[in-house]
């Protein structure tokens, strides 16, 4: 069996390392942040709106599949040494099939002789049965209701609080596993469970909120996503690195790194994170609180380590969210570029033309995009004589390929056109008008990438929180 550390109420802080911030995040600091020896909880944090939905795909299609692909690579990684350790293991990278997750993880424990590992498996964010059952259930950022999206829909997770893993972690749980579960509970169920918060004191709630807010997204608030040269100069990023919480009984916090690892944390690093996803800082709903961030304050307490204080919280919101996927038809892409000499007018060109074939077919549903990667693909509108690349810091020289701001002058350009279609078949004439242009368009075309994929869309509902009950299970070592 693995012997824990003391606990946090024991040490008087808990240490929280974030082992990722998104699915497909790098690995090597999450090792890092073990090895360091000085954390008790490690939590992967890697599920994004359209995650489960896809997953949900993945496992109609293979019944034992359906997880963050990156699970067996990651846990091979840290697994281990966390049990040795005593470090406990947080993640939702069960995604659409948790149970299936929790087998895995077992497996590997097995195959790695860590006897007696406790690995739990939290499900009940599938609510697709009480989906259907309601098709009367209004969408939230579009018109009509679950009915209106008709035999399309394919899955339907409800964001779940910190009760299941929190009652995961009583039972001993050395490694908790989870589905949809909103992304602060991850950081709020160990502080619940270590320092025995009352779940309705809401101000200790929204606290935790805080500090899992700032944490779920891995290296953001370590300067990944913030850098910008010549702005706001990141030291070390090759070597970036992930967060750490270090929270007291009380609520306040620190967030600090692992000594010697790139990036940095400031006061500054921290406003970005906070500020992320967040629409109304005075109320960002979960589904533990709803969270106060306006009086929140940074202060630097020592070198890369800011102190967190000020959060406040009202009563957590009687309906969760839930996430709807459903198909959205297909978009069909491609890419090619144009090189040398007159290559803009020769891409411009190359847009007119496919333009013109693919309105000729009929074959998008209205949706389509024509751009000039470095052009015009983010600013649209971009006129001729316009700067693709306007700068405004003395400091920092005109990007590769540049001429002067003159976008005539740019040797090198990329089309892209994109469109979606209701079929398959659509999508894949899109692309292969792209392909055609090999021989078919401008001359000097090259390098050409396409791709035909389903669309699955997300809509959000509320289920009222009584509709949704959390179960805990545990996979045989």
């Amino acid at each position: 069996m693995v012997t824990l550390q003391a606990s946090g109420s024991e040490r008087g802080a808990l240490r929280i390392g974030s082992g990722a911030g998104f699915a497909d995040d790098r690995i090597e600091p999450a090792v890092q942040l073990v090895e360091s020896g000085d954390i008790q909880y490690l939590v992967f944090e890697c599920l994004a709106e359209r995650s489960v939905a896809l997953a949900e795909l993945e496992r109609r299609h293979d019944p034992a599949r359906g997880y963050n692909p990156w699970l067996p690579d990651r846990m091979a990684a840290v697994l281990p040494e966390c049990a040795r350790r005593g470090i406990r293991v947080i993640t939702n990278m069960g995604a659409a099939n948790p149970q299936a997750a929790g087998a895995l993880v077992a497996g590997l424990a097995r195959a790695t002789e860590l006897h007696g590992l406790s690995v739990a498996v939290v499900t009940g964010d599938d609510v697709l049965d009480r989906i259907l059952e309601r098709p009367d259930l209004p969408l939230l950022e579009r018109e009509g209701t679950v009915g209106s999206l008709g035999d399309r829909v394919v899955s339907a997770h409800a964001y779940l609080g910190c009760e299941g893993i929190t009652h995961a972690l009583s039972q001993g749980a050395d490694v908790v596993i989870t589905g949809r579960v909103a992304d602060p509970s991850l950081y709020i169920a160990p502080l619940v469970h270590e320092f025995g918060w009352d779940t309705s004191d809401w101000n200790l709630i929204a606290k935790g909120a805080c500090a899992g807010h700032l944490m779920e997204c891995g290296a953001q608030v370590m300067g990944g996503y913030f850098a910008d040269p010549g702005y706001k100069d990141v030291p070390g990023l090759a070597d970036l690195g992930f967060p750490i919480a270090e929270v007291h009984a009380d609520g306040t916090f620190r967030i600090s790194k692992v000594p010697g690892s790139g990036g940095l944390v400031t006061p500054a690093t921290c406003t970005e994170q906070l500020l992320y996803e967040v629409h109304d800082p005075s109320a960002y709903p979960s589904a533990d609180v709803v969270a106060d961030f306006s009086e929140v304050r940074f202060d630097e307490s020592g070198h890369d380590t800011v102190l967190v204080r000020g959060a406040r919280g009202r009563r957590r919101p009687d309906d969760l969210k839930v996430s709807v996927g459903y198909r959205d038809g297909f978009t069909g892409e491609g890419q090619i570029s144009y090189a040398g000499p007159n290559a803009l007018p020769r891409a411009r060109l190359a847009l007119d033309v496919l333009r013109a074939r693919i309105e000729k077919q009929g074959i998008t549903s209205g949706e389509a995009r024509y751009e000039l990667i470095g052009v015009d693909s983010v600013s649209r509108g971009l006129g001729p004589g316009a700067d693709p690349n306007p700068n405004t810091n003395p400091d920092v020289g005109p990007g590769p390929g540049l001429g002067a701001g003159d976008p005539d002058r740019l040797n090198e350009v990329r089309v892209r056109v994109a469109g979606r279609t209701d079929s398959e078949d659509g999508a894949r004439r899109i692309a292969h008008e792209v392909s055609a242009m090999w021989l078919n368009g401008p001359a000097g075309g090259g390098g050409v990438v396409t791709s035909v994929t389903e669309r699955i869309a997300i809509a959000s509902v509320f289920l009222p929180r009584s509709d949704v009950t959390p179960s805990v299970t545990f996979a045989e070592v």
